[in-house]
């Protein structure tokens, strides 16, 4: 029986754990990469664990997300992790030259290697070959030390492509038509492996934003195979050297099939509040729009930015809509400006924005109220945008740029012929923006630079025997974590200060909970289904932690964010009957009792006892040995200091 290019790859790095699904492995990570988001909380753990150099074949450090320098937080932040990058080993690319997966994509990806990212749209990488995936700050930084990352032997999805997309329709509509078959929970455990005839139409941007947006299935990561589309694609940008030609088994076994005819699929948009809400233009209609936001980690490619340059050539964008294109990457910005296309962005009435994510992580370009804004990204949350009633809706470029010019939502397919877009030859490199460390023998004179915003990892204890308090908060499903720890301009630059950052935890579902959390000194969280889902930020773990949350019990669980529950020692539990979700009320005295004697024994099945109500309620708590002993140590850092010295 033949191997899947999953398996391929995960079978060269296993390290630790059996190779059978169900299973947890530790693998070998190759690379790793921050943003400055996550880098600041991330490169304090790294610190902490005392290894003086990183241990990965490369590491890189991204400012792509703070840039908005309103004041000095920001800018500390940025200082603190290029010295930190200088000192121990890692590469820096600097503010302005571009987003992380862009730039890793275009500088560092290597196929068949293994990458995690403190971003959850690390598997950007899978466009190329690689096992790339979103994780927390912690597992980063234990990597970086050379310590394993710890992942369920995932069940592979094989989507068989067929056919080749229509003109004007984009490789967004074949992610969107994924999520809108297999739903934000659909990719859970799973890993999305992209086989068939119609992968060779689909250039590696292309299937960059389709691996991209497969974090919104909530899989561990998606994967195309490495073949002379990727081998162009990397000789390209003058890196010919890495490729290697990679592909599944012809006789591969996998989980499930999805089959997907490209030349089927037609224009579609992700509506509020979810990126599985997805409609056809045609079922939308004509809606008027307020704003257009081109760009993100999803669509901000060369090819999507010819593409948008192409449909406004010698227009104007609608009166009524404010128009803002940011290009991925400095390579990008300087490719545009050198063959003209910068100029006709500009010409047509487009507010060029910096090489960053700025307005999808609501970091400025907010809509206006009750506003509705056409973005080529790939999350549309409520209040995400940085307004709290803007309707966002996520488009492919070609839709995003036909819109902004009549107004209204557009059938990019009305715009007629379209013509051969195609990726040159070579890129322009100049990675001058991208500072290396110092040789290893020069470490000790690098000074670290600290601001006075940056404070230490908050402090953690060993899990204690009985744990007995109120329930602080009761949400519902598809909590995300960007209602668990808002982004946004005004709380973002907060990243490195876990204090002063808690106290807008929660806040978008309840705005006294940072206060009466704290008052109460411990306490449990009480959930839905898919509870934290979205971005990998390790902080909605690390807030709840400050505040003393010391459990969460859920219906069901996010991959990422149960894994940063257990770094921070905050114990998953998930209901053993969905129903008793309703037995539990905010305010109520729950009781976990000889919650340490029972994990230490192995016990899966706990029960908490609520005092209000007199109610028993039977609890999941799966623990493998590794997350059992985490748990008990009380989080990853405590468990992980030692191991890697």
């Amino acid at each position: 029986m033949g191997l899947t290019l999953t398996e391929k790859i995960l079978k060269a790095h296993v390290v630790d754990g059996e190779f059978v699904k169900g299973q947890e492995i530790g693998i070998r990570i190759d690379q790793t990469l921050t943003q400055d988001a996550t880098g600041t909380m991330a490169y304090l753990e790294y610190e902490a664990m005392g290894v003086p150099r990183v241990r990965t074949e490369r590491s890189v450090a991204y400012i792509d997300h703070n840039t908005l320098q309103s004041g000095f937080e920001n800018a500390d932040d940025h200082r603190f992790i290029g010295s930190v990058a200088k000192k121990h080993g890692i590469y820096f690319s600097r503010p302005g030259n571009g987003i992380c997966h862009q730039v890793h994509l275009e500088r560092f990806g290597v196929p068949g290697k293994t990458l995690i990212g403190s971003d959850s749209h690390t598997p950007t990488g899978g466009g190329i070959g690689m096992i790339a995936i979103g994780a927390g700050g912690l597992d980063v930084a234990v990597a970086m030390g050379g310590g394993a990352y710890y992942i369920t032997y995932p069940k592979i999805v094989k989507v068989e492509l067929t056919g080749k997309l229509n003109p004007w329709v984009s490789a967004k509509d074949v992610i969107l038509e994924v999520l809108r078959r297999l739903s934000v929970k659909g990719g859970v455990g799973k890993v999305i492996e992209y086989c068939g005839e119609g992968v060779k139409t689909l250039s590696v941007p292309e299937r960059a934003t389709i691996t991209n947006m497969g974090a919104e299935l909530g899989a561990t990561t998606s994967i195309f195979p490495s073949d002379e589309t990727t081998k162009q694609f990397l000789k390209a940008q003058k890196r010919e050297e890495v490729w290697t030609e990679l592909k599944a088994d012809d006789d591969a076994v996998y989980d499930e099939v999805v089959e997907i005819n490209l030349s089927e699929l037609v224009p579609l948009a992700a509506c509020p509040h979810s990126p599985d809400n997805v409609k056809s233009v045609a079922e939308i209609g004509n809606m008027k729009i307020d704003q257009v936001c081109i760009g993100s980690c999803t669509n901000s490619s060369l090819l999507d930015m010819l593409k948008v340059a192409h449909i406004l050539k010698g227009k104007t964008v609608h009166p009524d809509v404010s128009l803002s294109i940011a290009p991925g990457s400095k390579q990008v910005l300087n490719m545009l400006a050198e063959n003209g296309a910068l100029a006709t962005l500009i010409d047509a009435g487009a507010r060029i924005l910096e090489s960053a994510c700025g307005p999808c992580i609501g970091m400025g370009q907010s809509p206006n109220s009750k506003g509705i804004s056409l973005r080529t990204f790939n999350r549309n949350f409520e209040g995400r945008s940085g307004t709290k009633d803007g309707q966002i809706y996520l488009v492919s470029p070609e839709m995003a740029a036909a819109s902004a010019l009549t107004g209204v939502l557009t059938d990019p397919r009305d715009l007629g012929d379209m013509p051969e877009f195609k990726l040159p030859d070579e890129f322009i490199i100049n990675d001058n923006m991208i500072v290396p460390p110092v040789d290893e023998k020069d470490m000790d004179s690098v000074e670290i630079l600290r601001g006075p915003n940056i404070k230490p990892f908050p402090e953690t204890a060993p899990l204690v025997e009985n744990i007995e308090c109120g329930c602080s908060l009761k949400v519902g499903d598809n909590i995300t974590t960007d209602h668990i720890m808002p982004a946004g301009a005004k709380i973002l630059p907060l990243r490195s200060n876990i204090p002063a950052i808690s106290q807008h935890c929660f806040t978008v579902c309840d705005d006294q909970f940072p206060a009466r959390a704290k008052e109460m000194g411990k306490s449990i969280i009480v959930g839905g289904s898919n509870y934290g889902q979205g971005s990998s930020r390790e902080h909605a773990a690390l807030a709840p932690l400050y505040l003393g949350v010391k459990a969460v019990l859920v219906k069901s669980f996010a991959r990422i964010h149960r894994s940063n529950l257990i770094n921070a020692g905050i114990l998953p539990l998930t209901f053993v009957n969905e129903a008793d979700y309703e037995k539990i009320s905010q305010g109520d005295e729950l009781a976990v009792m000889n919650v340490r004697e029972d994990i230490i024994a192995g016990k899966t099945e706990l029960t908490v006892a609520n005092k209000t109500t007199g109610e028993n309620i039977p609890v999941l708590c799966e623990l493998t040995g590794r997350t059992k002993d985490i748990i008990l140590a009380g989080g990853l850092l405590d468990y992980t200091r030692e191991n890697l010295k």
